[in-house]
C-alpha cells in the first residue's frame, strides 16, 4: 500500500514539475503586466522614472469618454472581423473530418503539410506575396489589363469596401490547417468500434459522420468557440500593422492596433493603457455570457 501511495505521489511531483514553466510563463505574461494598469492614472510618458510620476486620477478616462467615438470604430472593426472569424471556425472542424477520411497516409500527410505550413509564416512574408499580388501594380491588375477587363485603381489591399473580407480570408488560409490538429487528436480518441457497429446496421459514409463523428467533435468545439469568444477583441497585432495604410485605416484599426498607435504615434501611454483595460472587461464579460450561454445550451460549461 505504502509502495502504491508512494509511485503515485512521486507520479504527481512529476507532472507538477512537469507544468512549472507553463505555469511561471502564465504569470509572467498574464498575470504580472497586470500592474502596469496604474500607469493609467498618472502622467507617465515613455521614457519617464516610475519614481517620478504625478498621479492623475481618472483624467485618461475622462479623455477616452471624449474619444468615445473612435474607441466605437475600433470596437465594431474588431468585433466584425473577429466575429466572421469565429462563424467560419467550424471549417477547421470540417477541414479535419474531410482529412481523417483519406485512406492515402502520403497523401494525407502532403494535404496536412502543406495546410499547417503558413501557420509558421510571418505576416510580413504574407503582406510581400499579397502587395506583389494585389496591389494596383500587382499581378492581379495586370493580368486583368492584359485581358481588358476592368482594374482596380488602388487593388484590394486599398480598398475600404473588402477590407474586412480579405483580412478573414488570410486568417483562415493562414490558421485553418493548424486549427484542425486539435479536432485530428480529437478523431483519434473515437471508439472506431462505434463505426463499425454502425456500418453493420447500414449506415453510410454521411451516417457515421453525422451521428458519431460530429458528436464525438462538439464537445470539443464548445470549448473551443467558447475560449474564441474570450479572445474576440484580441485580433493580434502583426498583421493589421502591415496591411495598416491611409486608404483603409478607418476599417482595420482593431484594438491591438490602436492601443499601439495611442501609445507609440500619438504619446497618449495613459489612454492606452486605459483603452486596454476597457478591451480586458468586455473579453471578461463576453466569456462569461458564453460559459452561460454554453451551460444553457449543453447543460455543461467549461468553468
Amino acid at each position: 500500500m505504502r509502495t502504491a501511495q508512494s509511485m503515485r505521489g512521486n507520479t504527481g511531483l512529476k507532472y507538477f514539475l512537469i507544468a512549472v514553466p507553463f505555469i511561471v510563463f502564465t504569470f509572467m505574461f498574464a498575470y504580472i503586466p497586470i500592474f502596469g494598469w496604474f500607469i493609467a492614472f498618472t502622467n507617465y510618458t515613455i521614457g519617464s522614472k516610475l519614481t517620478a510620476l504625478k498621479w492623475m486620477g481618472s483624467a485618461a478616462f475622462v479623455t477616452l469618454w471624449g474619444m468615445k467615438a473612435d474607441v466605437l470604430r475600433v470596437l465594431v472593426n474588431s468585433l466584425v472581423i473577429s466575429g466572421v472569424g469565429l462563424l467560419l471556425s467550424p471549417l477547421a472542424m470540417a477541414f479535419a473530418i474531410l482529412l481523417n477520411e483519406i485512406r492515402g497516409s502520403k497523401t494525407k500527410r502532403f494535404i496536412q503539410t502543406t495546410t499547417t505550413f503558413p501557420n509558421f509564416i510571418s505576416w510580413i512574408v504574407v503582406f510581400g506575396f499579397a502587395y506583389a499580388l494585389f496591389s494596383n501594380n500587382g499581378m492581379v491588375n495586370t493580368v486583368l489589363g492584359q485581358l481588358g477587363l476592368p482594374q482596380s485603381s488602388t487593388g484590394i489591399l486599398g480598398d475600404p469596401n473588402h477590407v474586412w473580407a480579405f483580412q478573414v480570408s488570410l486568417g483562415v488560409w493562414k490558421t485553418l490547417g493548424w486549427n484542425s490538429i486539435i479536432y485530428l487528436a480529437t478523431l483519434t480518441g473515437i471508439d472506431q468500434q462505434l463505426y463499425e457497429a454502425a456500418e453493420i446496421d447500414g449506415a453510410n459514409k454521411f451516417g457515421c459522420i453525422r451521428h458519431i463523428t460530429l458528436p464525438g467533435l462538439f464537445p470539443t468545439f464548445f470549448v473551443l468557440l467558447v475560449l474564441a469568444i474570450s479572445n474576440i477583441l484580441n485580433n493580434g497585432f502583426d498583421q493589421y500593422f502591415v496591411f495598416y495604410n491611409p486608404l483603409v485605416a478607418n476599417r482595420i484599426e482593431v484594438f491591438d492596433y490602436y492601443t499601439y498607435k495611442l501609445a507609440f504615434l500619438m504619446n497618449q501611454m495613459p489612454v492606452s493603457v486605459a483603452v486596454s483595460m476597457l478591451k480586458s472587461i468586455i473579453s471578461i464579460i463576453l466569456v462569461f455570457a458564453a460559459n452561460w450561454a454554453s451551460k444553457l445550451v449543453r447543460g455543461d460549461s467549461i468553468f
